[in-house]
């Protein structure tokens, strides 16, 4: 029998499955776990928009919608976008629907990246932009910026320092902020910094903003703002509305820009659901403060469990927006994160994600998802305060 899987595409087995969704299904089998893995929004869509679903499918809304979007969620978006955030997209050129913010990242990077081109991404972050570069060509190369000694934010000195080595061989920047897994954002003069560092270079910012609803001590802020021209936006519906199971996205960029990605798109996608796709637009047209109820609760939680796991000895930088604590384990456990997490829920059944899924950077850290009750969260600190006392070094 021929071996076929040598003959798949090179460097494809070489990349690991998604190992938060791996842990995540091993925690599951354990009947009474505490979980704070997975980021999804334990909340329900809002009414008004699970009935425009409902009535789009009533009124035969189930063919091919235009591939770049129905034109009335993109007109919502775009309304939606110059309303909140002062982000002016033209519906008709200028914005792409995609099944969810995960097929815009991977149309974005390629769509931007050649063999030898240079990915630059600021870690610990969520591992699906490198993990899709390198299924396109491992002759992209990607140099990580570690954070982690600089309150996990990137700093406009070690982004030039990257410049300066590669030089025009950078070509993508990833932003994600508020950032999955640490849950840091950026000021907008912050951000303007790092803007000032490529403006007017050949370089694309692909600036992940899906969190964007959830920013919790500021207004949040965009490189969109000073770098229209270079910055490439994702943002959609799954997290400020509890729409993850809808899968719609956003590219939003400049029209010659998106023309391109629309190309990928097409051959990837042809188009979303169309009933998701009018729901989508409710969500944008309709429902514009939907996430502050969402927001407040979450809040709460994130001081609940912020000034819970600080009292067991875990250092963590305060979350300013998402839904994630990024915990340093306490130095009186082996710093395996790794180990830790599966000694954990074994002993305790306390699942949290461990920090390497995010890059080399995030070793050593445990990520909380506080998109869980309060009821599991108390409990989840009870457990974790007794596996503490009982299993330090």
């Amino acid at each position: 029998m021929v071996d076929l899987i040598k003959y798949m595409k090179s460097g494809l087995t070489d990349i690991p499955q998604n190992l938060i969704l791996k842990f995540s299904d091993y925690a599951s089998k354990i009947p009474d776990v505490v979980k704070f893995t997975i980021g999804e929004p334990d909340f329900d869509t809002p009414v008004h928009i699970k009935e425009a679903a409902q009535k789009a499918i009533i009124q035969n809304h189930s063919h091919y919608a235009p591939s770049n979007g129905t034109i009335g969620l993109r007109q919502a978006a775009g309304a939606f976008l110059a309303q909140k955030y002062g982000q002016k997209y033209d519906p008709e050129t200028e914005i792409l629907v995609t099944n969810g913010v995960t097929e815009a990242i991977f149309d974005t990077v390629i769509a931007t990246l050649n063999p030898g081109d240079i990915m630059v991404v600021p870690t610990p972050i969520f591992p699906l932009y490198m993990s899709d570069a390198r299924m396109i060509s491992q002759q992209i190369k990607i140099v990580e910026i570690d954070t982690s000694a600089d309150n996990f934010k990137l700093t406009p000195s070690k982004l030039q320092a990257v410049l300066d080595q590669y030089g025009d061989r950078v070509r993508l920047l990833i932003m994600n902020y508020p950032n999955n897994p640490t849950g840091v954002t950026y000021s907008q003069a912050e951000l303007d910094s790092l803007a000032n560092v490529i403006r007017d270079k050949p370089i694309f910012a692909l600036c992940d903003e899906i969190y964007s609803e959830l920013c919790y001590d500021q207004d949040h802020a965009s490189m969109e703002k000073t770098l229209h021209d270079q910055v490439i936006l994702l943002n959609g519906v799954s997290k400020s509305w509890a729409m993850t199971g809808y899968r719609i996205g956003i590219i939003c960029a400049p029209k010659n820009i998106v023309a391109q990605i629309a190309k990928v798109h097409q051959f990837i996608a042809t188009t979303e659901p169309t009933p998701m796709q009018d729901a989508a637009e409710e969500a944008f047209k309709n429902g514009i403060n939907d996430a502050q109820l969402m927001k407040a609760e979450f809040k709460k939680r994130r001081d609940v469990l912020y000034n819970g796991l600080t009292k067991l000895g875990f250092t963590c930088v305060k979350p300013q927006g998402a839904f994630y604590i990024f915990a340093k384990i306490p130095a009186s456990f082996e710093q395996d994160d790794n180990k830790f997490i599966y000694d954990l829920v074994d002993k305790a059944h306390v699942a949290v994600t461990s920090g390497s899924c995010f890059a080399q950077a995030g070793a050593g850290y445990i990520r909380f998802s506080y998109a869980v009750s309060m009821a599991q969260i108390d409990e989840g600190l009870k457990r974790l305060e007794k596996y503490i006392n009982e299993n330090k070094n």
